[in-house]
């Protein structure tokens, strides 16, 4: 039996800082933005991008980042794996991440690209429109992973999102290898649409063999199995691994677990504004539920309230008590 945990989630991904900025759809077609997607640009595009956006707001970010903020907030012990550069981006991403309590102890890399940065265009219908530099959280791999923090992790979740090179391929492998081998649970979510057509045979391939949890939304469930069948997509994660928890949009989400199968509603909001960390934020619900061992539907209605509360402003941080707002300080 595994020894008692010393986190609960261990995140590892690209540590990112986020700049996001509410603009008009002619912005998009201005600055040849791929409406609703990710796109990975170069230094010198993401320099000029961030010239031509409007006033924007700066915070940590990238995905598994969000959602172990997420699960801070909600009160659990997380850790955080990715890499940053020596540089001011750098530093404020080191300083934001541990204010949310969470365990980073990182070297920055000092000689390189810069650190990491997101820059989301907002539009009016609160889409976001992703341009991503990687910068040195590109280079993460095998000797930025600390195996002891690993081994004390309940549950390892690792981000899609940096699959795009060998290096961290191998080490998300390796470090599934060592959460198996002391006893605790691997989660991985597919983070992006485009990222699952990249990468599809190595996410099968890592889910199959290495993976207990699993986050997608609904079109990269279909895209992973190549599939335009909700229905028989969710047949084959059933049988690839234990757990999966797939989000629908304003359809809510699904749970399935072994032969047991629980649909959430989606929470009702007054407004979408921004819908950038939803579905980050509505793992830190699900994880932060897996982790005391709540009922699927609970999970699920951890993870909607906090996609909700979201996505009803600019950024992928809670603007409120998450603990209260999903009613866990009258409870636990």
């Amino acid at each position: 039996m595994a020894e008692q945990a010393k986190y609960d989630v261990l995140g590892i991904g690209n540590a990112i800082v986020d700049v996001i900025a509410p603009v008009q759809d002619a912005f998009l077609t201005e600055q040849s933005i791929t409406k609703a997607s990710m796109t990975l640009i170069d230094e010198d595009r993401a320099s000029s991008l961030y010239a031509a956006l409007p006033s924007a707001s700066e915070t940590s970010g990238g995905s598994a980042a969000n959602t172990i903020a997420g699960i801070a907030g909600l009160g659990a012990r997380t850790a955080y794996f990715g890499k940053v550069a020596n540089d001011e981006l750098g530093k404020t991403f080191i300083h934001d991440l541990r204010a949310t309590g969470a365990g980073f102890d990182v070297t920055p890399l000092a000689n390189g690209p810069g650190t990491a940065r997101c820059l989301i265009a907002v539009t009016p219908d609160a889409q976001r429109s992703m341009s991503t530099y990687l910068g040195a959280s590109s280079l993460f791999g095998m000797n930025d992973l600390d195996e002891d923090v690993i081994r004390a992790a309940a549950i390892t979740y690792m981000e899609g999102y940096l699959f795009d090179r060998d290096e961290a391929k191998a080490a998300f492998v390796h470090a599934a290898e060592i959460a198996a081998a002391a006893g605790r649970k691997t989660a991985l979510t597919l983070s992006d649409l485009f990222c699952v057509d990249r990468h599809r045979q190595s996410f099968l391939h890592l889910v199959r063999g290495h993976i207990d949890i699993l986050f997608a939304n609904e079109a990269e469930l279909l895209a992973l199995y190549e599939t335009d069948d909700f229905d028989r997509a969710l047949a084959h994660v059933r049988k690839d691994c234990g757990f999966a928890a797939v989000t629908r949009s304003e359809k809510g989400s699904v749970l399935i677990s072994g032969d047991e199968t629980v649909l959430v509603k989606a929470e009702p909001i007054d407004q979408v504004v921004d819908t950038t960390g939803a579905g980050d934020l509505y793992a830190s619900g699900v994880l932060y539920g897996l982790s005391r061992n709540l009922s699927l539907a609970e999970c699920g209605r951890l993870g909607s309230i906090a996609a909700a509360e979201i996505i009803s402003h600019y950024g992928a941080r809670a603007q409120t008590n998450l603990r209260i707002l999903c009613g866990l300080d009258a409870h636990s």
